[in-house]
This record gives C-alpha cells, structure tokens and sequence, in this order.
C-alpha cells in the first residue's frame, strides 16, 4: 500500500487522511463503509497509532468520515463531499483565471498547457 512516502514534505497524518480521503472521493470506498481500525492500520502502515488516530480525527473533522462509539470509523456521504470538493475547486480556479487576466494571459492557452501537464 502505497500510503506513506517518507521523501513527501507533508506529515504522516496528512497523507494518510489525503490517501483515504481520495479513495472515498473516487467512490472506491462506499458510503457506511467501516474503515480499518486504527490498530490494524497502524500496524499494517508501521506508523503509531496516535498517527493514525490524527489522521482520522482530520478527516471526521472535515466530514470524510464518522465514528460510531465501539464500532470504529466508517465512510460519510461521498456526494455531498464530492459537491464540497468540487466548490473548492470552483473557487481556486476563479482566482486563478482573475490572476491570468489581471496579468493579460491568454485563459484558453493556461487551460491548454494545464490538461497537457496533467496527461
């Protein structure tokens, strides 16, 4: 499982919580779906559990998932994460097209280049 890459600037936490929040927002992992337990994660991950416990506490925080006393933690609704996600997203490129016209760039030209730097 690729999860953790030690060369990556970010913390353990934060990639652990990016890696499933992507996998809920791809719809790899289902809606009430229970994800592992911060033991066996921990340990399948060689991290310690308070990492991962952190990790968890950042994506419940940010409605990726809820946890439900003496059960563990499962997957939240991925369409209103996916509209939330796509908001974001929304809002980073208005700022970024405000940006290129302030600078007189060709907005049709960034989008070119942008889909070629993502092939």
């Amino acid at each position: 499982m690729g999860v953790i890459d030690y060369r990556d600037s970010r913390a353990i936490y934060e990639q652990i919580a990016t890696y499933y929040e992507r996998l809920i927002l791809r719809g790899i992992l289902k809606e009430d779906e229970q994800l592992p337990s911060v033991r066996a994660l921990a340990m399948e991950l060689s991290t310690n559990p308070n990492t991962v416990q952190k990790a968890f506490s950042r994506m419940e925080a940010e409605g990726f998932i809820y946890s439900v006393k003496g059960k563990g933690n499962f997957v939240s609704r991925p369409v209103e994460l996916l509209e939330k996600k796509r908001q974001e997203l929304v809002s980073g490129m208005s700022v970024i097209l405000h940006e290129a016209r302030e600078l007189g760039l060709d907005e049709e030209k960034i989008f070119t280049e942008a889909r070629r730097n993502t092939k």
